[in-house]
């Protein structure tokens, strides 16, 4: 007879404690040695057998089907099959002598044995791989209903080494705060994620974790978008397409989660191109809702030579409408983006003499969060209460499980938002300082800046300026946005009030601030009332840190 060795050994759960490829093909080529077995073919196969479909095994069936083989010779019966379509293909070959023999390390089987035995040797072989995926399945579950990812850490993030560790994912002391970069760039409104990758690669050259074979690579395309569409960046996990609260450390807060996603889904989004240009891809045609697209004119000049401008118009393609608007040199769209800038423009003294005071209240307010702590406590159990309604409307079969998905989703979100600002209340008190500081820095510096800035700078100006810019008839329009508007406000209502800003000056130069501002009533409002914008303003825009000596 001529045996095919076959061994096979899985890398999942199934085969644990089953013996290596070598350690297999050693034994039984002893085995086939003592009983005087010819092999004429070592097969080996690294799959599960679980499902049908693995090669090997076929390749081997098909050679014993078509009588170039007609005996095996294998560690146990169950590295033959664990599923009845393979078990069942084996058994019937065996039934009708096409295969004459199947030695194991401890039993020959025969075509004239009793089928059951084999049968129920291959019955237990596939309950068995059945019970151990329902337990791998309930146990994986189980972590991850506790707040843990299971698996290979995202980008950005490790597997703690120390096994069986309270917190099972870490951030990567290397790789967190450069990952965090992504996000703030895709949420400066200026990139698309393929430049966001060129950029990534090109000024930081991070790469993936080596894991053997795999790893050690700069980011592709397709992981950026990976990381900008996975959830797990916020402090949730998504199993199965349902998601679950995490305990690991968010990179992102959620608002910056979905700020990202509106910024990837957006329309228009323009393509690569060869030439850049600052305002491409962020304004519309106010006749035909088209792109403003632009491109290099040039015209000769009366003093000889070429001239050359640079003209923004519609793309025009729209269907069904024709579009009748001409297009604008872009140095009067710059002049009509500066008119804007000095819209929001405030004085200098005003924001020294501003930022100084809110520092000021800062300071008082992070000594108590006792008040705050207390009431996002209470939003925490109240979010908590939507999902246990929920759980029990599902367990009285009040819902489908599909109904029961979809409304679990925003409730999960919402208590990742409060959990975030619970774990971090210190941080969150620092943070809406550290947005109004950007927010005066920008009102007061960022005309001139844009006047002398270089095209990505102009750029980066002009879409923290506002929203929904709109070109019709030569005009541009926007929706500024709001924080610009509410520190304007302020200015004019101190204005208004106070005449001019000499006694303030004064305060701020000598260092007498504290008595100038006791004996004017009227700005302690004014404060009150950008303090209270900026803690309950929420934005995944970045106001770019403009704070810099522009004389």
């Amino acid at each position: 007879m001529n045996y095919i060795l076959y061994a096979r050994k899985s890398t999942d759960t199934e085969d644990k404690q089953v013996l290596s490829l070598e350690s297999q093909i050693q034994e039984l080529e002893l085995l086939a040695k003592k009983a005087g077995i010819k092999i004429i073919e070592i097969i080996t196969e690294s799959k599960s057998a679980k499902e049908p479909g693995r090669p090997e095994f076929n390749r081997m069936m098909d050679m014993i089907e078509a009588k170039k083989a007609d005996a095996i010779i294998t560690w146990k019966l169950d590295r033959l099959a664990r599923n009845p379509v393979d078990g069942g293909r084996v058994s019937w070959l065996l039934q009708n002598g096409v295969i004459k023999q199947i030695q194991t390390n401890s039993h020959l089987y025969l075509p004239k044995d009793n089928v059951l035995l084999m049968s129920v040797e291959f019955g237990l072989s596939n309950q068995y791989i059945r019970d151990l995926s329902e337990n791998v399945s309930r146990g994986m579950l189980t972590k991850i209903k506790s707040g843990w990812f299971i698996g290979k850490a995202p980008f950005g993030y490790l597997n703690n080494p120390i096994k069986n560790a309270a917190v099972p994912i870490i951030e990567d002391p290397e790789r967190f705060k450069m990952v965090r970069k992504i996000w703030d760039l895709m949420l400066s409104g200026v990139y698309t994620a393929p430049q966001v990758m060129e950029k990534f690669n090109a000024q930081y050259g991070i790469r993936t974790l080596k894991r053997g074979k795999e790893g050690g690579k700069l980011l592709t395309r397709s992981k950026i978008y990976w990381i900008l569409n996975n959830p797990f960046y916020y402090g949730a996990i998504l199993y199965k397409g349902e998601i679950f609260q995490g305990k690991h450390k968010p990179m992102v807060s959620v608002d910056e989660f979905e700020g990202v996603q509106k910024i990837l889904g957006s329309e228009g989004r323009p393509r690569a191109q060869v030439r850049k240009f600052a305002y491409t891809g962020m304004v519309r045609c106010g006749e035909c809702g088209g792109m403003i697209t632009a491109e290099k004119k040039a015209k000769p000049a009366k003093s000889g030579g070429v001239l050359e401008y640079t003209y923004y118009h519609c793309t025009k393609r729209k269907v069904g409408i024709k579009c009748g608007q001409a297009g604008i040199r872009e140095k009067e769209l710059e002049k009509q983006i500066s008119k804007k800038l000095a819209d929001i423009t405030i004085d200098e003294d005003f924001k020294n003499f501003t930022i100084k005071w809110l520092r000021i209240l800062h300071a008082d307010e992070v000594k108590d969060r006792s008040v705050i702590h207390k009431q996002l406590q209470k939003e925490y159990n109240g979010v908590q209460g939507k999902l246990d309604g929920l759980l029990d409307m599902r367990m009285q079969k009040l819902i489908s499980n599909e109904e029961y998905l979809a409304a679990k989703s925003e409730p999960i979100k919402e208590k990742v938002r409060v959990g975030e600002r619970l774990q971090d209340s210190d941080h969150r008190a620092d943070s809406w300082i550290d947005v109004a500081e950007r927010t005066f820095n920008f009102a007061a510096y960022a005309k001139e800046r844009f006047r002398i800035g270089t095209l990505e700078e102009k750029k980066i100006i002009f879409t923290a300026l506002g929203s929904n810019f709109i070109l019709k008839d030569k005009k541009l329009d926007a929706k500024i946005r709001l924080p610009f508007i509410k520190v304007k406000e302020c200015l004019s209502r101190v204005e208004a009030e106070a005449g001019r800003l000499e006694l303030l000056q004064s305060g701020v130069q000598s260092g007498e601030g504290v008595p100038v501002l006791s004996q004017n009533s009227s700005w302690w409002s004014v404060l009150d009332h950008i303090r209270t914008f900026f803690q309950s303003f929420q934005s995944p825009i970045i106001i770019p840190n403009l704070n810099f000596n522009h004389k």
